[in-house]
């Protein structure tokens, strides 16, 4: 990479690199959820610092690392050739030591269902920022709940990464249904570009609405029944209304929709997954319903980015902000991770409409958690 073209990210990560102590976390922090791990695997490695991560899921109905979150650790190990301490099935307490990422070709089974856009996730900005073009192919579960799924990455989160610098060209080549999963993706990641800060506290005027309704393995017609009584839903908005349909090829039988409100300056998106014995109908109303909540507030990302553009823009080493349509807990524990690590200050409060405006400063202030352990 031309080193005039260095992103402030990297001239952040190496202030932080010179404060190599290692870094402890209490797993059962906040949300006490599998994305405290994650984004620690990411900012050790974007820093430099060695982590551990004591209580890892404690208050879980299945406590500690299963199956999927050793898939994260396994992917971070293998980037960087990391040394790993206590990364077995049913660990709470597990020890990074990271080393320097290395570009190139990666593979990773995830497992049946296990998320390939979790795995992805906690990957992309250590390989974005190492120098030298990455892919990095997956197969596990494409769209499963509980985490985005790969249309979510294509048409809202790598849309948006665009925007602040990084670049994540994503192919599907078999899509993956909970609970069999069983898909593939590839994912091309660009070094990335001098990073931008987003200021999104004013969406502007909204002008159109898009999606997708797919199936895999099953009849056309029920991704054309979900896109039809969307859009009937949505028509009275007074914009134009477009949903494809597509047929995905599959390893297993799956359905779902996706929504995107475009606006001026940001888009919201809605996703939603179809179920065994769920009417195409309800899968569409669910889509709609939440779309038309985000539209009647004054949110300028949904509340799934809104946990995923922390780390990228705080990264970024300016000041960014967004309004999410809710402060959930997940957003206010992944804050909490990141002011761990690096050198900025992330503020979120309520507004009068309930939303959630959230600014982060990249600053030298020192870590500012927003709220105590609550598990």
């Amino acid at each position: 990479m031309n080193s005039e073209k260095l992103s402030t990210s990297r001239m952040v990560a190496k202030d932080v690199r010179q404060n190599s102590g290692l870094i402890q976390l209490d797993g059962s922090y906040g949300e006490g959820g599998g994305q405290i791990l994650r984004s620690a695997l990411t900012l050790s490695l974007l820093t430099g610092r060695a982590v551990e991560i004591v209580n890892i899921r404690a208050g879980r109905p299945n406590p500690g690392l299963q199956a999927q979150h050793l898939k994260a650790v396994e992917a971070a190990a293998a980037i960087s050739g990391s040394r790993v301490e206590g990364a077995m099935r049913g660990s709470r307490r597990l020890t990074f030591f990271p080393q320097p990422v290395r570009p190139g070709k990666y593979r990773f089974d995830i497992g049946t269902a296990g998320s390939t856009s979790l795995v992805l996730q906690t990957v992309v900005y250590p390989l974005a920022l190492a120098g030298d073009v990455s892919t990095v192919t997956l197969t596990g579960g494409t769209h499963v709940p509980w985490a985005p799924s790969w249309h979510y990455l294509q048409m809202q989160w790598a849309t948006m990464l665009r925007r602040i610098g990084f670049s994540v060209e994503l192919e599907l080549r078999r899509a993956g249904f909970y609970p069999r999963g069983g898909g593939e993706v590839r994912a091309r990641i660009d070094p990335a570009a001098s990073l931008q800060p987003l200021e999104l506290t004013d969406r502007g005027a909204l002008q159109s609405i898009t999606g997708i309704s797919g199936v895999g393995q099953l009849r056309r017609a029920i991704a054309v029944r979900q896109a039809r009584r969307a859009e009937q839903l949505l028509q009275p908005l007074g914009v134009p209304v477009q949903i494809e349909t597509a047929e995905l090829p599959a390893a297993c039988p799956g359905s779902f929709l996706l929504l995107l409100a475009h606006f001026e300056r940001t888009q919201l998106c809605s996703s939603v997954l179809g179920a065994p014995g769920k009417p195409a109908e309800n899968v569409a109303d669910e889509a709609a319903t939440a779309l038309l909540a985000m539209l009647a507030g004054t949110a300028t990302v949904d509340d799934y980015l809104a946990d995923q553009l922390l780390l990228p823009l705080a990264l970024a080493g300016r000041t960014s902000s967004f309004r999410t349509p809710r402060i959930t807990r997940h957003l206010l524990t992944n804050a909490w991770v990141i002011e761990q690590f690096l050198p900025c200050r992330i503020a979120v409060t309520k507004t009068a409409d309930d939303a959630g405006e959230v600014r982060i400063e990249a600053t030298a202030a020192g870590v500012i958690p927003l709220a105590g352990p609550t598990d």
